[in-house]
């Protein structure tokens, strides 16, 4: 533990289902007129699960890729954070099945249910933990958002996706590195925007419940549209301004993978370049939570994040909660 200043992101692997699904094929189940989808969203095909599938087994090929890109001993990882809206059971928590599917022997593991911008909560609080015990964590961000779409609702249709991202922080001394800047935020009297109605302790799962109302409901698109933006990039602001740094300086900007129009607005408030916008929503849609993990995992299979890059991250989504961190390589 002495001499720990900072984490440092060293590692990154994601993973997704094997069914690719296409745009044609929404829109002809919803009577959609043909590029409906990609010109509102951005989204051309996104992977949803297969019958055998688990969230816990694709969090843990996410896992697996990421612990072999960061070159650590399994034992040596001292906490697993998972952040999901759809684990495996309502109870227990799928985290401490993904530890063991991984055999991670001397760690603990934990879910964290923060929707869409569940990974940078995660995120923060391993950074926190890495600084103050001076072991890796693994933060894993997965979600088979599928089994919960009304594939009446078009909102959702549309949207959502399946994938699992994720990363390893360890122990690093450079006070350049690791979280810059954090801030994070809520608006709970906008609860209800997006939500699954049935199936926790206020209405528990009974005979009479309707089907669709265990399923997920946009309430209103426009206004979560509109709340997304605002909040990502308030959250942006104050990061920066945490960091010590402007929009600038950013190397990479890595927003949530919501809508493209969404992330694109952000760029426009923020004034950072969209040539420096990581872009995955094209080819995996929105997977909420694991979108952020997602997209640095094939940002850098693409491109390696290399050391002095500060990337920008940020995210909004039902709650509402939200949030941004500035992080240096």
């Amino acid at each position: 533990m002495r001499g720990v200043r900072s984490s440092r992101l060293a590692g990154f692997g994601h993973s997704v289902p094997g069914r690719c699904v296409e745009n044609a094929e929404i829109e002809g189940n919803l009577v959609l007129e043909t590029g409906w989808i990609e010109r509102r969203t951005g989204i051309r095909t996104r992977y949803w699960a297969e019958p055998g599938d688990t969230l816990s087994g694709l969090a843990a090929k996410a896992g697996e890729a990421a612990i072999e890109d960061a070159g650590i001993l399994r034992e040596d990882i001292a906490l697993t954070l998972l952040a999901t809206s759809t684990p495996d059971h309502l109870l227990p928590p799928s985290a401490p099945l993904l530890a063991h599917r991984l055999v991670l022997v001397n760690s603990g593991a934990i879910d964290l249910a923060g929707a869409c911008s569940g990974f940078l909560y995660a995120l923060t609080l391993a950074d926190g933990f890495v600084r103050t015990q001076g072991r890796p964590v693994l933060v894993v961000a997965a979600n088979i958002l599928s089994r919960r779409i009304n594939p009446a609702e078009r909102a959702s249709s549309v949207l959502f996706a399946d994938a699992a991202g994720a990363v390893v922080l360890v122990p690093a001394r450079d006070e350049d590195g690791g979280l810059l800047g954090v801030d994070l935020a809520s608006d709970g009297s906008r609860y209800d925007l997006i939500s699954i109605p049935a199936g926790g302790s206020s209405r528990p799962f009974a005979s009479d419940i309707a089907a669709q109302d265990c399923l997920m409901a946009m309430r209103d698109g426009r206004e979560m549209f509109t709340q997304a933006v605002r909040m990502m990039s308030d959250c942006a602001r104050r990061a920066l301004d945490n960091a010590g740094i402007g929009a600038a300086d950013i190397h990479r900007f890595v927003p949530h993978q919501a809508n493209a129009r969404i992330f694109d607005a952000v760029c426009g408030d923020l004034g950072i370049d969209p040539q420096r916008t990581v872009r995955t929503i094209t080819d995996y849609g929105n997977s909420s939570a694991a979108t952020i993990p997602l997209s640095l995992s094939v940002a850098h299979q693409a491109s390696p994040l290399m050391p002095g890059e500060k990337l920008l991250l940020t995210a909004a989504g039902a709650g509402l909660t939200g949030g941004a961190c500035v992080v240096g390589m």
